[in-house]
C-alpha cells in the first residue's frame, strides 16, 4: 500500500469513527430520556401501586420492559467499546405459576434493584457522556461547514465564542480551525466517553460477587447432575447393548454354528437356522439403529437441529405446526441438548396431553436459543411429577440453560426452554412449515 492510500486510509478510518461516536451518542442520549427514563418511572409507579392491587400485575411488566432495555444497554457496551457484560438474573424456575410469585421472584432479584439504580443515574451520566461522544463531533462539523455558511447571510454566532460578523474574515477562519480542531479531537473524546459509559454500565448491570457465587454453586449442581446423568446413561447403553443387541448376536452366531454343522447331513434345518440367523441379524441391525438415534440421531448430525426437529416432527401421530428460523449451527453437544428437549415434550404431548394439534417454534435471538412447545391438550403439566421433565432440566442446566412450564388446568400447555450458545454455520434447510 502506498502512502498516499495509507493517508486515504486513515482519514477514512478517522471520518467512520467520528460518525459512529455521533450517531452512538444520538442513540445513547434518545434511548435514556425516551425509554430508560420512562421506564424508571412507571416501574416505581408500579411498585408503589402493589398494596393497591393493580402493581401486581404492572410491576412484573415494567421489570421486564426494563431488563430488556438494559440487556440491550449491555449488547452495545460490547458491541460499541469491547466491554462485556453477563447478565446476574435468577433463572425463572419450572412450575412457576400465578403473578404472586413472578411478583415475588422478580422483587427477590438483587438485579432488578440494580436496574432501577442503574437507570435512575443513567439520566445524568448518559446525557452528559452522550454529548460528549457525540455532541464534540456535531459542533466541530457545524464550525467547519454551518457556520460560515450561515454568518454570510445572517447574523450568526457560533456557540458561546464570537459573532462571525464581528471578525470579518479572521472570524471565519478562526472558526473553520476551531471547529476542524473540535472534530479532531472530538474521536478520541467520544471513544473515550462511551467507554467510560460502558463501565458505568458494567458497574451496576454486571453481575456481583454474590450472584456470581451463586452462579458458581449452580454450576457445580449442574455439573455434579450432567455426570450423574451421564453414568445413568451409560449404563442404559450397557443394558440395552447386553439384554438386545448383544444376545441376537451371540443367537446369531450359535445358528451359523449349528447351520454349519447341519449342512452336510440335513440341510432343510440348515437352511431354517439361516434363516432365522438372517432374521436375528436384521433385529439386531434395527435395535443398533435406534441406539444410535437416542444416543444422537443420524439426522441430527447430517441436517442439523432445524432437520431434526421437523423429521420428529412429521413422525408424530397428530399435526405439528413447525415454525424454525436459525441462521446457523450451534456446537453439536447444545444440538443434542436442545434436539432431545423438544423429543422429550413432544413425547409427553402424544402420551398424555390428549392435544389435537402442537406446535413447536425455535429461533435465534443472537445470544441464546430459544425452544416454545405447545398443544391444545388437557394441561395441568407439572415437571415436579416427571422425570421426564426434570431429566430435561438437568440436561439444559448443563448449558447454563432453564426450562420453564405453563400448563393450567384445561390447557394449553406451553413449555419454553432457553440455551445460551451462539451460532456457526449457516443453515441448510426451511425456516417455516406444517408438519
Amino acid at each position: 500500500m502506498s502512502e498516499r492510500e495509507r493517508t486515504i486510509d486513515r482519514r477514512g478510518g478517522f471520518v467512520q469513527r467520528a460518525f459512529l461516536n455521533f450517531v452512538h451518542g444520538l442513540i445513547q442520549i434518545l434511548v435514556t430520556y425516551l425509554a430508560v427514563l420512562p421506564l424508571f418511572i412507571l416501574t416505581v409507579l408500579s411498585i408503589l401501586l402493589i398494596p393497591l392491587g393493580v402493581g401486581i400485575f404492572l410491576t412484573p411488566v415494567m421489570v421486564t420492559a426494563l431488563r430488556g432495555v438494559a440487556n440491550q444497554q449491555r449488547l452495545w457496551a460490547e458491541d460499541w467499546s469491547g466491554v462485556p457484560i453477563q447478565r446476574p438474573y435468577r433463572p425463572r424456575p419450572s412450575g412457576e405459576t400465578g403473578p404472586f410469585r413472578r411478583l415475588g421472584r422478580l422483587l427477590g432479584d438483587p438485579a432488578t434493584w440494580r436496574d432501577l439504580l442503574w437507570s435512575l443515574l443513567n439520566v445524568p451520566i448518559g446525557l452528559v457522556l452522550g454529548i460528549l461522544g457525540g455532541g464534540l463531533t456535531l459542533y466541530g462539523l457545524e464550525g467547519v461547514f454551518v457556520a460560515p455558511l450561515v454568518a454570510r447571510v445572517a447574523d450568526y454566532g457560533w456557540g458561546p465564542f464570537w459573532t462571525l460578523d464581528d471578525w470579518g474574515a479572521t472570524g471565519y477562519a478562526g472558526t473553520v480551525v476551531l471547529g476542524a480542531a473540535l472534530t479532531a479531537v472530538s474521536v478520541p473524546v467520544g471513544t473515550a466517553a462511551h467507554k467510560a459509559h460502558a463501565l458505568f454500565c458494567r458497574s451496576l448491570l454486571a453481575p456481583t460477587g454474590g450472584a456470581l457465587a451463586a452462579r458458581v454453586e449452580r454450576l457445580t449442581e449442574t455439573r455434579s447432575d450432567t455426570v450423574d446423568a451421564s453414568a445413568a446413561e451409560l449404563r442404559r447403553i450397557e443394558r440395552d447393548l447386553h439384554d438386545g443387541a448383544q444376545a441376537r448376536l451371540v443367537a446369531l452366531s450359535m445358528n451359523i454354528g449349528l447351520a454349519e454343522e447341519m449342512l452336510k447331513h440335513d440341510p432343510e434345518t440348515a437352511a431354517r437356522l439361516l434363516a432365522e440367523a438372517r432374521e436375528a441379524g436384521g433385529t439386531a441391525l434395527t435395535e443398533l439403529r435406534d441406539l444410535v438415534r437416542g444416543i444422537h440421531p443420524p439426522v441430527l448430525a447430517e441436517r442439523g437441529l432445524e432437520g431434526a426437529v421437523r423429521a420428529l416432527a412429521l413422525s408424530l401421530p397428530l399435526p405439528v405446526d413447525a415454525r424454525i428460523e436459525l441462521p446457523g449451527r450451534t456446537d453439536a453437544p447444545v444440538e443434542s441438548a436442545a434436539y432431545f428437549g423438544v423429543a422429550e415434550i413432544l413425547a409427553n404431548v402424544v402420551k398424555h396431553a390428549g392435544a389435537r394439534r402442537a406446535w413447536v417454534q425455535v429461533e435465534h435471538d443472537g445470544r441464546r436459543l430459544l425452544m416454545i412447545v405447545g398443544d391444545d391438550g388437557t394441561g395441568g403439566a407439572d415437571p415436579a411429577r416427571g422425570t421426564g421433565m426434570r431429566g430435561i432440566e438437568r440436561r439444559l442446566a448443563a448449558f447454563d440453560g432453564t426450562m420453564a412450564v405453563t400448563s393450567p388446568t384445561g390447557g394449553p400447555t406451553v413449555v419454553t426452554m432457553e440455551l445460551p450458545c451462539a451460532l456457526s454455520s449457516p443453515r441448510t434447510s426451511p425456516s417455516s412449515g406444517t408438519a
